[in-house]
């Protein structure tokens, strides 16, 4: 007795289930990765230490007259978040990508946009005028997001 396969029959059937096997591989290791991306990531007491150092010399050029020392103050915390985002691991090349991303995990961290915007404005357009009190309205903004993340 000789059994005969029909090979197209058995072809149209390879197909899906290696096709469904590779959706099924893609799906967990997409799964996987994302849940690596999302688990909490956390600073230690010496990465709060620096950054609570950080911080203080942040609020110390604030206090100093004239504008520049507004205006530098502004562009470290900007600084101070990018690190703190790249310690946990948030994806991107730029802290606005960084930022981006984390507001998916931190909602709350969509408040600081305003004070990126002003910073990149500092940092490219050198005629910007920053007062006291939207460097201070700034400032506010960037530690409630490093409160946020857990770095301060």
């Amino acid at each position: 007795m000789t059994v005969e396969i029909d090979f197209g029959k058995v072809f149209t059937w390879i197909g899906p289930i290696v096709a469904f096997a590779a959706v099924l591989w893609f799906a967990y290791t997409g799964v996987s990765k994302l849940r690596n991306l999302f688990a909490r990531r956390g600073f230690d007491e010496r990465d709060r230490d620096e950054t609570r150092r950080r911080w203080r010399e942040v609020e110390q050029m604030l206090r100093q007259p004239g504008e520049l020392g507004r205006k530098m103050a502004v562009i470290e915390a900007d600084k101070l978040l990018d690190q703190a985002l790249k310690s946990i691991s948030m994806p991107g090349t730029t802290l606005g990508e960084r930022l981006k991303f984390a507001a998916y995990k931190y909602p709350d961290l969509r408040e600081v946009w305003w004070a990126h915007r002003l910073r990149n404005q500092l940092a490219h357009e050198s005629s910007t005028h920053l007062d006291e009190g939207m460097a201070r309205k700034a400032l506010a903004q960037f530690k409630r997001a490093l409160e946020r993340l857990g770095a301060l």
